[in-house]
């Protein structure tokens, strides 16, 4: 998008998003999410996204999220656990190797600095 907006983010339409299969560590969660603006050089990025219960791992870019709705508790390897639900925010560093275990479907919104 190119001009300024407004988003309602609950109801925000999302689009299915592959998960390797090999980042899953147990149960089925599916993530789905939306980007509404990225930088002309593609570096940083600013969405929504959202994932159902199960557990998954990842390894971090630079993030600064709020969660809109349900809970997760967020291992940083080496770091702190996070525990996050409405109302959060968090920021994860590039390199954070974290495991996400998802209590209720999360939606969050973010932004991106890759």
């Amino acid at each position: 998008m190119t001009h300024s907006f407004a988003l309602h983010i609950p109801d925000a339409d999302l689009e299915p998003e592959p998960l390797d299969p090999e980042r899953i560590v147990s149960g089925h969660p599916e993530v789905t999410g939306r980007v509404v603006w990225e930088s002309s050089d593609g570096r940083r990025v600013r969405g929504i996204w959202q994932i159902t219960p199960g557990v998954v791992t990842d390894t971090e870019a630079d993030e600064l999220l709020a969660v809109i709705s349900g809970s997760a508790t967020i291992e940083v390897a080496d770091g702190p656990t996070l525990r996050v639900g409405p109302g959060d925010m968090a920021v994860l560093r590039a390199g954070d190797r974290t495991t996400w275990t998802v209590h209720e479907t999360l939606r969050k919104a973010y932004e991106i600095t890759l």
